[in-house]
Formats: C-alpha cells, structure tokens, sequence
C-alpha cells in the first residue's frame, strides 16, 4: 500500500476529533523515523475502523493483532511525550 506523505496526511484524518489529534502529530513528528515494517503496520493500522482505534488508543481494548497493538501503544506513548 505504501503511502505517500501528503496521502498519509489525508488518510489520517478521521472521523473522530481525538484520533486526528492522536495520528496527525505523530506523522508529523515521526514517520520518518519508523522502520518500513513501522511504516507498512502504521498503514494498516489506518485501514482498521474508528471505533476500534479509539478504543486501542483509550486503552478500553486490545488489538487482536500484536503489531497493531503495539503500534498503538507506540503512539499515544510517543503523542503524549
């Protein structure tokens, strides 16, 4: 899927006010310093609904998925720094 930046701006604007807040600083302030394993599970990380993101992001559920999980938990740690 690779995304180029200015789509992967586009593409992590959302529906929800707390998940912008949450993946368009983080783009701005670290995509370029993930991995490309980093970059392809921040891809599908945006791929997966609203909902679930804020749950994961809110910590009221996990991922099923331990990557996006950890990706996850890898941005609100990284936002809230």
């Amino acid at each position: 899927m690779s995304l180029d930046k200015a789509r992967l701006r586009w593409a992590c604007r959302r529906g929800m006010l707390e998940l912008d807040v949450l993946f368009m600083p983080f783009v701005e302030e670290a995509w370029d310093e993930l991995t490309d394993d980093g970059k392809k599970t921040f891809e599908r990380l945006l791929e997966c609904d609203d909902p679930d993101l804020f749950a994961w992001a809110m910590g009221h559920q996990k991922s099923d998925d331990s990557e996006l999980q950890a990706m996850m938990t890898f941005i609100v740690n990284r936002v809230k720094v």
